[in-house]
This record gives C-alpha cells, structure tokens and sequence, in this order.
C-alpha cells in the first residue's frame, strides 16, 4: 500500500480544479488500497474517507497567498514521507502536477493582458520552482492547448507532459425519466415543446464569448424565427439584454441565474444544442457534460475541450467567433432535425469515452509508473 499527498487548497468546494481534485481522489481511493492524504486549507464536510492535513495560507499581504501555501505544504510533505506527492496547485515540489491553468505569466500577459503584480510575479515564481528546478516526473495538462501553451513557456522534455481530460459521471445524464424533465425545465421557462432550444452556461459571460453568440442569433433569427438561448450563470444580464435587443432576439432569451448542480443537468436535458464561444477556455468541463446530456456542441477554436469535438460529427469548432454570419449558418445546419440525431449519438459516444471511469484508470496507470521508476532508483 502506497502513501499518497494529494495537494490542494480548497478540496472538493466550487471550482474546477477543486472539484476534480476531489472527485479523481475518491475514485482512485474506490480503486487502489493506497492511503490518501489530502493536504488542503479547506475542504468540503462531504468529501469522504480521505485524511485531510491543514494546510495553513498567509492571504495579507496578497503575494504571500501561494508563497506561503506552497511552504507549509512542503514542510507537510518532507514530514509525511509520502510515495507520491500529486499536487493540483503550485508548490515547490512534487511527482505529478496537473495543469488546470495555463502558465501564470502567460495567463496574466496573454489572457488578461494585464501587467504583471507582485503576487502574479510571485506566483510565477513558485511555479517556475516546480517546473524547472523540482525534479518533478510527469505533468498533466487537461487539454493539447493547455499542454502545447505551457511547452511554448518551458522547455522541458515533452514526454514528461501528457493530457488526460477530465471525466464526466454518465449516469447523472442516463436517466429514465429524461423526457418528464425536459417537459419540465421547458414548461417552468415558458418554453414550448417545439422550440429549439441552445445552452449556454458559465460563471463569467464576457470571457465565454456571449456577445458573439447573441450577434450570430440575430442573423439566425431572420431564417429559425422559434428558438431560446436559455443562458444560466452570472454575468452583467443588464448588459446583455441590450444586447439582445439591439440584435432583435430580446424575446428569444432567457437568463435563469445561478443554477444548482442538479438544476444544470436537467437544463442540459431540456436543451437541443450547446454552444460556447469562449475567448479563452483551458478545458471547459460544460462541454462534456452536454455531451454527456446528448447535446452537439458548438466550442470555439480557443476552447481545450475541442480536443473531443469532431468536426460535423458531434458539434463544430469555430476560428472565429466574430464572423456573425458563418456562425449563424453553422447553427442553422446543426439544429436541422436529422443532423441533431445523428450529432446527438455521437455526442452520447464521446461522452462514453470520456467517463470518469476512463480518466481515473489514466491516472492509476500514471501513479503505478510514477511509483515504479521511484522504487527502481531507490
């Protein structure tokens, strides 16, 4: 039995990483006799049989946030003699690290176009430590944008650097009741059966490109006068209402806010098509999901989870979001009915291929070479 640090500052609570973090832990758990440690500041009450190790974080002044997790996590390791350090966050050293993100410097200069503070500079300095100077064995990138970006910014051997994308539960989306709930979620926006029916979801409307979307559908909506964008998440709605109206499709969209887990899975299967026209997506974990929900998806080209989408099969990648016009007549093409079908089961294949069941046994291959070659040079 092998002793596992899992690293993380938050586990299992909002957020991406948080909560892949937690969901690849237990099911590695589920499937290995390995004793899991998780080093974390905070986690969910919920988060299983896993131990959990406090991390302590300096947040004032705000360049020391991941200063100081990194060095009490690494003093929490050298204390642990762990088998293998897994670490989701920068940190000073470990055996694997996962790349949620783009490199720090990279994601403020190139992303944010921002300068950089002295707690970017500070977080690209412990990144940089992990990466160059750590020894570290293997990296994971949720996605070949994410992988190819971070080789553009280290040069580092590409085989230590391999992509496993993140899993999606199937049943939550194999349901029986499935056509209840999409009469339901329909009947509580005032949407008929008969409508055509796009997702858009995300916690950051701007950056997931909602403008673009909202132009394409005005040209849409002279040819597909009956369909709704049902938009969940936060964002400026004020701004995008006027938006919506300047391009005529006011009436065709709906906000529903911030949406539960559960809520979100039942709108994915009330809905025909997902599109997201992201500036800017490391993985994007909505696109599996309404895969996972049948939906052809629609993801622009600056989206990771493009890796899964396969042109006129499944969905459509898009160069370039602000072309209106070849948008629109994309859209047009994929809500035709018999084109739906088809994308419809190849979405449903892709998903399958995609499980969290597929990622976990990527991962337990990993930690297996990553203890082997540790034990060989021992």
């Amino acid at each position: 039995m092998s002793k596992i640090a899992v690293v993380i500052p938050k586990y299992g609570l909002a957020g991406g990483a948080e909560q892949f973090a937690s969901e690849l832990t237990g099911r590695l758990r589920d499937k290995t006799k390995d004793a899991f440690h998780v080093l974390a500041n905070r986690w969910a009450s919920d988060s299983g049989v896993v131990r959990f190790e406090k991390i302590p974080i300096v947040s004032f002044p705000k360049w020391l946030t991941t200063i100081s997790f990194a060095w009490f996590a690494q003093r929490q390791i050298r204390r642990g003699h762990f088998d293998l350090v897994h670490s989701h966050e920068r940190i000073f050293a470990a055996d694997l690290f996962t790349l949620h993100g783009v490199p720090h410097r990279y994601w403020v200069d190139q992303v944010r176009r921002k300068k950089m503070s002295l707690h970017d500079r500070a977080t690209a300095w412990v990144e940089k430590k992990l990466v160059l100077e750590s020894g570290c064995r293997k990296f994971v990138a949720v996605s070949h944008l994410t992988r190819d970006i971070f080789l553009q910014e280290y040069l580092i051997d590409p085989e230590k650097v391999a992509v496993i994308h993140p899993g999606v539960e199937l049943s939550d989306y194999r349901r029986e009741d499935k056509d209840d709930v999409r009469r339901a979620v329909r009947s509580s926006l005032g949407i008929s059966e008969n409508e055509l029916v796009m997702v858009f979801a995300s916690m950051n409307f701007e950056i997931k490109g909602l403008d673009d979307i909202i132009a394409s559908l005005g040209r849409l909506q002279k040819q597909i006068p009956r369909f709704k964008l049902v938009v969940a998440g936060k964002g400026n709605t004020k701004k995008y209402r006027k938006i919506a109206g300047e391009a005529g499709v006011a009436e065709n969209i709906v906000f529903t806010g911030v949406l539960s887990r559960e809520k979100l899975t039942d709108l994915y299967l009330a809905g025909d098509l997902y599109v997201m026209l992201s500036k800017f997506d490391t993985f994007g974990m909505v696109v599996l999901e309404a895969m996972a929900a049948g939906l052809p998806v629609m993801v622009s080209s600056h989206v990771g989870a493009k890796d899964l989408v396969i042109q006129n099969e499944n969905g459509f990648v898009v160069d370039d979001p602000s072309d209106h016009d070849r948008v629109a007549f994309i859209l047009k093409a994929m809500l035709d009915e018999n084109n739906r079908r088809r994308m419809s089961a190849a979405a449903l294949t892709t998903a399958a291929e995609n499980s969290w069941d597929a990622a976990t046994e990527k991962y337990r291959a990993l930690y297996a070479e990553i203890l082997a070659a540790k034990e060989k040079k021992d």
